[in-house]
């Protein structure tokens, strides 16, 4: 069996990114957190999410800078990303050009509907067999 998905969430606020990978690694994902763009650019230059989470405003880099930078890595530039923001933001005002923002998720959220949101990206459907492997 090949190895579940890599979901890397990138939030400052610690019980987001809590909540977010529990409900990611009960639906069978791997996932990797980090608390702010530059950690998570690292971390994404390192292990190669297959999707990023990552909320709008943060330090050292926000999410439209963090974007920004997967986009211009080689390694990088494929992930989808799922951007979250408590602003009013949708794609085409926030970093327009970053082409690997694929979602944007207003905050508060339901953590059901960022899975599912997920699991679209991946083109997968809910309760596939991966999804179930927790």
């Amino acid at each position: 069996m090949a190895n579940p998905p890599l979901i890397l969430v990138v939030d400052d606020e610690s019980h987001i990114v809590h909540v977010l990978s529990v409900k990611l690694q009960k639906a069978g994902f791997d996932v990797l957190c980090a608390m702010d763009g530059q950690a998570a650019l690292e971390s994404a230059s390192t292990d190669v999410p297959d999707l990023v989470i990552t909320d709008y405003m943060m330090p050292l880099l926000n999410g439209g800078e963090l974007c920004d930078a997967l986009l211009h890595n080689d390694k990088t530039r494929d992930i989808p990303v799922v951007m979250l923001t408590a602003r009013s933001h949708n794609i085409s005002e926030c970093d327009a050009h970053a082409t690997n923002i694929k979602a944007m998720i207003g905050k508060p959220f339901s953590p059901r509907e960022v899975l599912k949101k997920v699991h679209e990206l991946l083109g997968m459907t809910p309760g596939s067999e991966v999804a179930k492997a927790s």
